[in-house]
């Protein structure tokens, strides 16, 4: 199993470890992949050069958001299995709350991880399907997902999208893909932004699904957030 090292701060995480990488690239311009355009996380970082591409699935609200983000330089958007995607051309991946909305999510990982270049780094953010909020998430039909999104949630975050939750989407699923992979997890945390955990009544809602499930799928959390490295030696796996 790849080492884990947990973090306290969520906030600064990312930036971090994208601050000890460039110590590494000698001044170097960074080239992001942003896969999943709906979350708007734009990485500023002074005295860093970054220059950042979208992809993310075809879906009107994907389109209107990416109408509003200016940190993009481009994008692509379409079945993420085929979209065009260079070998080795980006120095980190941005996969920010797209693999539970998506199918064939191994596959999808597996071709960005092509585009991404020997020794860099992958900021994932994703809905935990082992969790309370996320068996609600995907248990919910669409139909009341798209009736309660805007009550719940509030007309300023983009959605509702929708709901797969593939096995890869778990923290077993992800470390047992990563280890087939010889991919290295640095950083393993836990945390809740889910955007309807913020009225009563999802909160409500996630606790009670921790309870009927007697704890199996815990309230505790919603969010795991990693940081994974490929790779730079000649030995490992080539993805």
């Amino acid at each position: 199993m790849s080492e884990v090292r947990t973090v306290a701060r969520k906030g600064d995480l990312f930036d971090q470890r994208i601050r000890e990488h460039c110590a590494e690239q000698l001044g170097r311009r960074l080239d992001v992949l942003v896969a999943g355009c709906a979350h708007r996380e734009p990485l500023v970082l002074e005295h860093v050069e970054t220059r950042s591409m979208g992809a993310d699935e075809d879906h009107p609200v994907i389109r209107s958001v990416l109408e509003e983000r200016g940190d993009l330089v481009s994008w692509s958007l379409g079945d993420l299995r085929s979209v065009p995607l260079k070998p080795r051309s980006y120095d980190v991946i941005q996969l920010s709350f797209l693999l539970e909305r998506i199918r064939h999510a191994e596959l999808v990982l597996d071709r960005l991880l092509q585009s991404l270049r020997p020794g860099g780094l992958v900021l994932l953010r994703m809905r935990d399907r082992g969790s309370a909020y996320g068996l609600l998430d995907r248990a919910t039909p669409s139909w009341l997902r798209r009736l309660l999104w805007r009550p719940l949630v509030g007309a300023e975050r983009p959605g509702p999208l929708p709901t797969v939750y593939e096995r890869l989407t778990s923290s077993d699923g992800m470390h047992a893909f990563c280890l087939s992979r010889g991919l290295l997890i640095t950083d393993d945390v836990r945390n809740t932004s889910g955007p309807a955990r913020a009225g009563r009544l999802g909160a409500a809602a996630v606790t009670a699904i921790a309870k009927l499930t007697y704890g199996r799928y815990p309230a505790s959390h919603d969010e795991i957030t990693m940081v994974i490295r490929k790779p730079q030696h000649h030995f490992a796996r080539v993805i």
